[in-house]
């Protein structure tokens, strides 16, 4: 689930939620409908964009 978040935000620095459900579609979890690591990678690309280049 982590390593597909993260080249999902490798690849794609400001993702929508159907983005980020793609991503990771592949990866089986008994979590109810993944809303929380859905939530999770969003809030991971926001801060990553608001970190300052370099």
């Amino acid at each position: 689930m982590m390593l597909a978040a993260k080249a999902l935000l490798d690849s794609n620095p400001d993702p929508t939620e159907e983005d980020v459900r793609w991503a990771l579609s592949g990866n089986l979890c008994r979590c109810t409908g993944y809303q929380n690591i859905v939530k999770s990678v969003l809030w991971a690309a926001e801060k990553l964009r608001s970190q300052p280049a370099g």
